[in-house]
Order: structure tokens, then sequence, then C-alpha cells
């Protein structure tokens, strides 16, 4: 459904996140809601449960009033982006019983700022890709050098690791410093104690809203099938810890203490007028991998710190597009191998950076290292992120007088426990 030249009586910001072109899914609670599916318009929640009262979106209003999205979205996507072309419709209907019944409207319509976003879906499994070249370059570069900063494998697989799903928290859950081992360059045994290098990894994840069974591949044409939509991700990274122990089995210890995803998903329907072509992939990758079209995205990312009592300073402005690895050829290779995937597991991108310094989406990167700090507004210099920090990630997507967004993936670091 084209939401191009549609207009909704609710008054919206055109730079609102939450245009009538978006139409998210989310979970909210109040006073008086334990947890109500809903949707957003502008600076307003829908409450999905209490409009299908009014019997308008032909769906069992029960699954609306479960904790997660998990059952609504198993309905599949013809259910689902029904639901999202009604809401659009009612939002429209100039005549709509929505607009002239205030009582109504008031059980229905929250202010956004009136209401506690909860997770919006009960994540099974997480996958973690590390798909951004300009991110795995400037990695490779730092522990390795240029000639070798990409390993042999890289631009044949799209390269992941499994993480940990019950640390994987909704915006707004803050958390401590991680301890663990570290060990100097200089040093010949480890330490233990406080991570002192602990990093952002600025990142959107995908969400499964297709199962699969036991044996079972997706190609990268019915991938966009499988996947129900997009929602902001940062996932934070103990850099010190993670020297120490990613050798010879990857991230442990250093990842699977927090990571933080938005409370409103995108619809990929949503995102779909933004797609945009994404790097050569040269060499040529296996036909599993092989997809048509334009299927990366032009989903412009900002980030910003702010420091406790402080302002907000913008750190990193990149853009998912410069992705080298799509969703679509990720969940092909996370499935090739007959991995079964579930409704709600999620599969992070990978740290998103672009080709300039002000585009890397990590400290690690921005800083090199720690060798070239931030200065902050109020004259502080960052490497790293300093306790009581808050971390802000905000996307949209902005073509042709269309524009959609993610809300806010927000976190702050407490000191260690």
């Amino acid at each position: 459904m084209s939401t191009k030249n549609l207009k909704t009586w609710i008054e919206v910001d055109p730079k609102s996140d939450f245009t009538i072109h978006n139409i998210p899914f989310g979970i909210y609670t109040d006073a008086k809601v334990e947890h109500h599916a809903c949707s957003a318009i502008g600076d307003y929640i829908i409450d999905l449960f209490e409009l299908e009262s009014l019997d308008l979106l032909n769906i069992n209003r029960s699954v609306l009033a479960e904790k997660d999205l998990n059952a609504f979205i198993a309905l599949g996507k013809t259910v689902t982006n029904g639901v999202r072309n009604k809401l659009i419709e009612i939002l429209c209907d100039e005549n709509s019983v929505l607009k002239t019944d205030k009582k109504l409207f008031d059980t229905i319509f929250k202010k956004q700022s009136a209401v506690k976003m909860l997770m919006p879906v009960s994540v099974g499994d997480y996958t973690d890709f590390y798909s951004s070249i300009d991110h795995a370059t400037n990695i490779g570069t730092m522990i390795r050098d240029p000639k070798n900063a990409l390993m042999p494998n890289w631009k044949y697989i799209p390269v992941g690791y499994h993480g940990r799903a019950s640390s994987v928290t909704v915006s707004g859950t803050n958390f401590h410093r991680p301890k663990g081992q570290q060990k100097a360059a200089d040093s010949e045994t480890p330490v233990f104690g406080p991570s002192k290098l602990l990093d952002i990894e600025l990142e959107t994840a995908f969400v499964i809203g297709k199962s699969t069974q036991l044996g079972d591949s997706i190609s990268t044409e019915q991938a966009d099938d499988h996947i129900f939509g997009m929602v902001l991700f940062n996932d934070w990274s103990a850099r010190d810890i993670q020297t120490w122990e990613y050798i010879p089995l990857g991230p442990f210890l250093s990842k699977n203490f927090a990571s933080t995803v938005s409370p409103w998903i995108v619809t990929l329907e949503a995102l779909e007028p933004f797609r945009t072509k994404g790097y050569v992939q040269d060499p040529k990758v296996f036909p599993y991998l092989e997809y048509k079209g334009d299927k990366n995205l032009d989903i412009k990312l900002d980030v910003f710190l702010k420091p406790q009592n402080g302002e907000e300073n913008k750190i990193c402005t990149s853009n998912y597009k410069y992705m080298y690895w799509t969703m679509e050829q990720q969940l092909a290779h996370h499935t090739v191998n007959g991995c079964n995937v579930n409704v709600g597991d999620l599969m992070g991108s990978g740290t998103i950076s672009g080709p300039d310094p002000s585009e890397y989406g990590s400290m690690m990167e921005l800083t090199w290292r720690g060798t070239k700090p931030i200065t902050l507004k109020d004259g502080t210099q960052r490497k790293f992120v300093n306790d009581n920090d808050t971390i802000i990630i905000r996307g949209y997507c902005e073509k042709d007088g269309i524009r959609l967004g993610f809300g806010e993936c927000v976190a702050t670091l407490l000191p260690a426990k």
C-alpha cells in the first residue's frame, strides 16, 4: 500500500519519526494497562487492543493483550500488513468515529510521553553479524595491519556469532560497567577488574517474522517474507575484555552483558521506498548469496553522547547503506546449513561505519583506539564511554517528501557493581 500522498487527520510534525508513512508496532504499559500492542502516529501511541473493541482490525483481540508481539507477528504478513493498512485507512478517514468521539479517542490514543514502552518481542535467539566493510577494515587495521585488515573469509561469508538473548533489553534500561579479565599489550599476565574500554556499537537489527523447520533454508528471494521489521540496536562492547578472550572462539563476556534495542519495530513494508544499491561485492558471491534488485536501505543514523547533567553531543553520523552484506544475505547464510529460526529471533547488523571518519560507528574507531579523544561541549574528553554517560541512537529515512523514523535507542552506563 502506497502512503506517499496520504494525509492524516491527526496533527503530525513533518519531522516526526511517526508519520503516516511509518505505522510501526510495539508494546506499551501505563498505570491502567499492563501490556497492550500498539502503533504510533505523531506524538501518540495507538492502543490496538482498545481499537479492536470496535472490530476494525479483523484480528483475534487477545493477541493484542500479550506481553510481546510474537503471537501477533506469527499471524503472518497478510494479517499484520492488513492491520497496518487498516490503521492508515482509519487515520486518513476524515469521517472516522475516532476523530469525532473524544471519549473513544482518549481511550485509544495516548501521549507517548505518558506511557512506557516495553521490549517489543521475546527474543529466543540472537545473532550478531560483522557486515560493515568499513568497520571491519578499521578494526583489522588497528589490531593487525592495513594489508591484512580483512580476514580471508570476510568477502565470502557474512561473518556472525550467536549472542546472549537474556541480556538484550529495551531502550531506557541502564546497566553496570562489566567486569572481566584484561591483558595489556606490555604485560605477560592478565588482570581482573571493571572494563576500562567500554564501547558502543551503532547497529540495527531485524526481527524474524516467520519460523522455519530444522533442516530448511531460506533463500535471498524468500528472506523478506521471513523479516518482520527492523529496530535500532546498540551492541555494547568491552574492548579490553574482548581483545583477551576472542581467540579462539570469539566474543563472550565482552558482549553478553548488555545490548539495547529501540522499542518500535518498523516494518519492512514501510522501509521499502528507501531501498538503495549496496557495495559492489567482489569476489563474486556463491549462488545462494546472490540476489536481485536493490536490497540495501538508506537509513540515516546518528549517535549522541550525553554526560551526566550535561548536553547531548553528536559523535557520529552514519548510514545503513554502508552495509556490505544485506539482511537477505545474512539470513540466507544463517540458514543455509539447515539452522531453524523462530518468530522474535533478533539478528544484529554488526557495527555500521561509513568511509568518512565522522561516520565510524564505534568509539574504538572514532578515537582510533583512544589516540584521538573526542572533545565534548563541556570541555571534557572521551576515549571510550565513561560511567554515567548516556548513549542515544536515532535513525530515520527521508526521500521524496516521505519521512519515517525508529524513535530512540537509549541507555546509561552505570558504575561497576
